[in-house]
């Protein structure tokens, strides 16, 4: 255990089949919307999951846990992040299920196989790196597209799923023109999508798509998610994702 976690990091508890990750405070932890994208693939026993932008592995863990994927690969650019990652799948012992690779999803056919995945998961950056000052930053990484673009997510995905194959992805409701764009561009359908809101009263700030490679239109709205109630709890469809209030959740905006 002293080998595997590093001096400023912690443990947290993923309230799922006792899995842990390994994360730093001072990096970018995992999200709400890392955990609701986890939650919203469908997944049949013996598929096979990349997750591009894998981070510290939060998507690879959670669909290993909830699922019988057969492999699941974690895509992630930064060396620092992906040795996180890595260390988190010992941690579980999962070696035999998640593979993680620190690589630039940017020109994926040199090291992943084209056409051959049921499922593609991205949580990528959502904001554009203009103005930035420190563009080498973890953090900026994570959430701007300083070495990834939407457009390159999504051509990037395209690529690896099998025809009829699925691609699940969670994003920001501002850039949904785009997404909807971008996916029909390079055949893949949408399919099913969910607008997430923090509470109630308020507007939606995250979204979830399911797109299908080389499928017919046809777009299922699902209802409205919303985080917090009137109080400010977690509703009773938040509990059922986290299973307890105390999990420890990272950059939620």
């Amino acid at each position: 255990m002293r080998n595997i976690i590093k001096c400023g990091e912690r443990l947290d508890d993923l309230q799922v089949k006792d899995l842990k990750i390994i994360q730093n405070p001072q990096g970018f932890c995992f999200g709400i919307d890392a955990v609701l994208l986890a939650n919203f693939v469908q997944l049949n026993k013996g598929d096979k999951v990349v997750d591009l932008g894998t981070g510290t592995g939060i998507i690879p863990l959670l669909i290993a846990g909830k699922s019988e994927a057969t492999h699941i690969t974690g895509v992630e650019i930064q060396e620092e992040v992906a040795d996180m990652a890595q260390r988190s799948v010992i941690l579980n012992k999962l070696q035999d299920r998640i593979e993680i690779i620190n690589k630039d999803l940017i020109g994926v056919e040199n090291y992943l196989p084209i056409n051959h995945f049921d499922i593609v998961t991205s949580n990528p950056p959502y904001m554009h790196p203009h103005g930035l000052k420190n563009t080498n930053d973890k953090k900026a990484i994570s959430r701007h597209e300083i070495k990834c673009t939407l457009e390159d997510v999504i051509k990037t995905a395209s690529k690896l799923v099998k025809h009829m194959g699925r691609f699940f992805m969670v994003h920001r409701p501002e850039r949904l023109v785009d997404i909807l764009t971008l996916c029909r561009q390079y055949k893949l359908e949408p399919k099913r999508m969910q607008f997430i809101h923090p509470s109630y009263k308020k507007k939606p700030n995250l979204l979830l798509i399911e797109c299908r490679k080389a499928a017919n239109p046809e777009l299922r709205l699902m209802d409205p998610f919303y985080v917090y109630d009137e109080n400010g709890k977690y509703t009773a469809h938040t509990y059922e994702i986290y299973g307890k209030e105390s999990i420890q959740i990272g950059d939620e905006d």
